[in-house]
């Protein structure tokens, strides 16, 4: 089954997600985010309640439905796609859970590849009890299928906010850094040989030439012996290790087009959207750096359990196609009405 015609923008398709990923073709997905319902958190008097995920009488089948769903999804992804997996934790009998850990696992368990677990800091949080602490995040899993994937990173860069300039030392880095403290390091050092001191400046002297043509932004240079390594010493883990051996220095650029968000996300949680019968909506900003950075323009973002619409809606608005799966009539109701005005544009 094709789930989207060449001409449309979108498809939302009412059904259990298992069922309908099974008739999916292969390989016709370029990126699936999705917040699965998270297991014993909601009750279910409906038609549909037989096919729902998360009111399992025990949580080893909450994770045996969610691998089965995903073991399927990563067989209509794309081998260069990705899957971005929204899951929160669970107390039970005073016990966290380690849910989405659990999930995480499993999926690994099954060929997945985990390339990033970002925490989702919600910026607020509930607090039921008075003996541990609040609730303010939740995990927000990255997975691929194969070591090459499509990432464009320079779609997501943050964008540096002071740049380089002249001092009386000459051209510095955008936080001030001029090299004369690494040259100084050079000089003075017992554990570079000649050759290795002259090679240093000269790699010193060409990162400084191309802050001046701004092509990089700040960079840091580790000195054999003079300073801490940045990364482990155990040259069989790190390449860095490795670089100090062989050379006698290494260093660290940041490019002029800016670094890369880190896996600690600040964003709100969504009140938008949210109904008295759907409690889990995650906001649209929260899949900007998913969408943007791992499926290419006018490609396919799926969303197995699209509740009201709200992956659909933001890869629309991001110039991606969007494909919604959802059990319930009403859920597709509202997300019909929420991409209204996207079409519109």
């Amino acid at each position: 089954m094709n789930p989207l015609k060449e001409d449309c923008r979108y498809n939302f398709i009412l059904g259990d997600c298992l069922s309908v990923l099974k008739e999916m073709e292969s390989e016709s997905i370029d990126c699936i985010i999705t917040s699965p319902p998270y297991w014993g958190m909601r009750t279910y008097d409906n038609d549909e309640s037989e096919y729902e995920i998360g009111n399992e009488p025990q949580f080893i089948n909450y994770v045996d439905a969610l691998t089965k769903v995903f073991t399927e999804a990563k067989r209509v992804l794309k081998k260069e796609g990705s899957l971005w997996l929204n899951l929160g934790d669970k107390y039970v009998d005073k016990k966290l859970l380690g849910m989405p850990w659990r999930v995480a696992i499993s999926l690994m368990d099954n060929g997945w590849i985990m390339r990033n677990d970002v925490i989702w800091h919600q910026l607020k949080g509930t607090q039921s009890c008075k003996d541990r602490l609040r609730d303010s995040y939740e995990h927000i899993f990255h997975f691929v299928k194969s070591k090459k994937y499509f990432y464009d990173a320079d779609a997501i860069r943050i964008k540096p906010s002071k740049m380089p300039s002249m001092s009386k030392n000459g051209i510095t880095s955008s936080t001030g850094v001029s090299g004369k403290k690494y040259r100084k390091l050079i000089h003075e050092s017992r554990e570079l040989t000649e050759i290795e001191k002259i090679n240093a400046e000269k790699a010193l002297d060409k990162v400084l030439e191309e802050i001046k043509n701004g092509v990089v932004n700040d960079f840091r240079m580790t000195i054999r012996g003079a300073q801490r390594a940045w990364h482990s010493n155990n040259t069989k883990i790190s390449g860095r290790a490795k670089e100090l051996i062989a050379k006698g220095y290494y260093i660290m650029r940041i490019s002029s087009n800016g670094h890369l968000p880190s896996d600690v996300w600040n964003i709100v949680t969504e009140d938008t959207w949210r109904t008295d019968s759907h409690c889990a909506v995650y906001p649209e900003e929260l899949l900007k750096i998913p969408i943007l950075a791992t499926c290419p323009k006018n490609g396919i973002v799926l969303d197995p359990f699209s509740g009201t619409g709200t992956t659909v809606s933001a890869a629309l608005k991001l110039g991606r196609k969007g494909i919604g799966i959802e059990l319930s009539p009403e859920y597709l109701k509202i997300s019909q009405r929420r991409i209204q005005p996207t079409l519109a544009l």
